[in-house]
């Protein structure tokens, strides 16, 4: 097995930048983890999670200050760093409520994605650290 490839560090200013640049490194590495290309419905959930996890550090974590992505045998491996020391949380639903707005994000990240953590950065914001399986 080669050993897992890395993308560069990036700052994307937008979700839809991130999903363009996880997007590249996905359909270009995958070749080396397995002999045929990806499956449609793994691209869909990766990009779903980056587009998720970039727009929450946007609207919630004071902005992107760092993203991440490799491949490795375990799946695709997706970190996104903001600003904000607050930990993401399932919004509570009242019984009732006509049209909850939102709240709909991380419980599917953490749905789609085999692995998540979320870890403090020194000097403060926080890190979310997610594992996507590949197919």
């Amino acid at each position: 097995m080669r050993p897992p490839v890395r993308s560069r560090y990036a700052i994307p200013r937008s979700a839809s930048e991130a999903r363009r640049l996880i997007e590249n490194l996905v359909r270009a590495q995958f070749p080396a983890h397995h002999e045929a290309g990806p499956a449609a419905e793994t691209v869909t959930d990766i990009l779903l999670v980056t587009s998720e996890l970039v727009t929450n550090a946007i609207r919630h974590g004071g902005g992107v200050v760092g993203l991440w992505a490799r491949l490795d045998a375990d799946g695709l491996r997706l970190a996104v760093r903001d600003r904000s020391d607050d930990l993401p949380f399932v919004r509570a639903r009242t019984p009732g409520d006509p049209v909850p707005i939102g709240g709909y994000g991380w419980p599917m990240i953490r749905r789609l994605a085999s692995e998540v953590r979320v870890t403090p950065c020194p000097g403060g914001g926080k890190e979310i650290r997610v594992v996507l399986p590949v197919t």
